[in-house]
């Protein structure tokens, strides 16, 4: 079995492969429907078709009305416009934004500019487990809070978060919620209106779509303002030419998760579940970080004490397995995750974290590949290592 695996992908959190159905669909509107949405006549036409058909599909995976959704660049693009159009729209109304300490450098660095422009934000602390407390957020709440922005499932551990209970939460004091669904949708049933979501930031390239699409979901009568300007398009909240290819490609991949949701969390939880074990009862001194149940069906992040993740990621891709040390945006960065550090996990650990992200396409033969090639690995580099003193 060995022998027939070359290579083994587990970072899906940082991307996914495209189905090829996904391709097939785009095809077309590279070389024979590639006319632009916004001239009038057949090839604009066919273009407005494909745009209109996709926002749809998009509207129906998250529970929404198609008016209520704009194509943007993807998930970072989203969270800006979310974040900083609602801010700059209600700043008569007030200047406070609440968040967590472990959201996606796509919403704290915003927010660390919106600082820097007079607004005001509260960052919430998580417990042990990535949690954010909704007794917290009730107390940061003041008259001026203009909106609420909490990650659905965090990027690094999978911790998913009361987002029904925190828009609700939110709403009772008169404040706007926004979630970034980067990492949870397609793994977890998404409806905005029964989980309170005013806002709902979601990417193309994490579901088995491409690369440089995303959309955000803004609810009928949100006050919110465009950061981008130009020609008008997105209804004026998103001027720039649509990406028709990337947006048919993304609507097609929305229409698979409607067919393949239910299946592939079951399938993804199992092999989840089972990389989990093995990993904690096969290599001593580990640990699960994250919640061992209220966590991403694809998501495994565990910490090894004394070895560098880096170290191990980069031992396990020179046997053909690629994983991760935590969010792709910021794995070149050696330092200890912000996440991790956030949860009170001491250094010696944070910094020897691993996270491995299924997809659709994972086996259970990949699976026993990798368990039979950790152990030894972790091992290996705790031998060279200062800081592993074996009991």
């Amino acid at each position: 079995m060995t022998s027939e695996i070359d290579r083994i992908y587990l970072d899906n959190s940082a991307t996914t492969a495209v189905d090829r159905k996904v391709i097939n669909a785009m095809l077309p509107f590279f070389d024979v429907k590639y006319g632009n949405a916004s001239s009038l006549h057949s090839f604009g036409k066919e273009a407005t078709d494909a745009l209109e058909s996709s926002r749809r599909k998009v509207a129906t995976a998250v529970g929404a009305m198609p008016k209520e959704v704009y194509f943007t660049a993807g998930g970072t693009e989203s969270n800006n416009i979310a974040l900083q159009g609602v801010m700059l729209k209600n700043k008569s109304r007030g200047n406070h934004i609440i968040t967590s300490s472990i959201e996606h450098p796509a919403v704290l660095e915003t927010c660390e500019f919106l600082e820097t422009i007079g607004f005001e934000v509260t960052y919430l602390p998580v417990d042990k487990m990535g949690i954010v407390s909704l007794d917290d957020l009730d107390g940061a709440m003041t008259d001026k809070t203009v909106l609420v922005s909490i990650m659905h499932a965090n990027n690094e551990v999978g911790t998913i978060q009361p987002i029904r209970e925190i828009g609700a939460l939110s709403h009772e004091h008169g404040a706007l919620f926004h979630t970034d669904a980067v990492q949870s949708f397609g793994k977890i049933p998404i409806d905005v209106e029964y989980n309170n979501i005013d806002l709902l930031s979601i990417s193309g390239h994490k579901v088995h779509g491409p690369k440089g699409i995303g959309a955000l979901y803004v609810r009928e009568g949100t006050p919110i303002q465009p950061i981008i300007y130009g020609g008008g398009h997105e209804r004026g909240l998103r001027s720039s030419t649509e990406n028709i290819p990337g947006i048919v490609g993304f609507g097609k991949a929305c229409e698979l998760i409607s067919t393949h949701l239910d299946k592939d969390i079951i399938s993804m939880t199992k092999l989840r579940d089972s990389l989990i074990k093995e990993i904690l009862d096969s290599v001593p001194k580990t640990k699960l970080n994250g919640h061992p149940t209220k966590r991403l069906c694809n998501n495994v992040n565990i910490s090894f004490e004394a070895v560098e993740g880096e170290a191990l990621v980069l031992s396990l891709d020179r046997t053909g397995i690629a994983a991760s040390t935590g969010s792709a945006c910021s794995s070149k960065n050696f330092t200890a995750s912000h996440v991790l550090l956030s949860m009170k996990i001491p250094d010696i650990m944070a910094l020897g974290s691993l996270r491995f992200s299924l997809s659709r396409y994972n086996t259970q033969d990949e699976i026993s590949y990798i368990l039979d090639k950790i152990p030894p690995m972790v091992q290996r580099l705790r031998d060279m290592s200062s800081l592993w003193k074996e009991e």
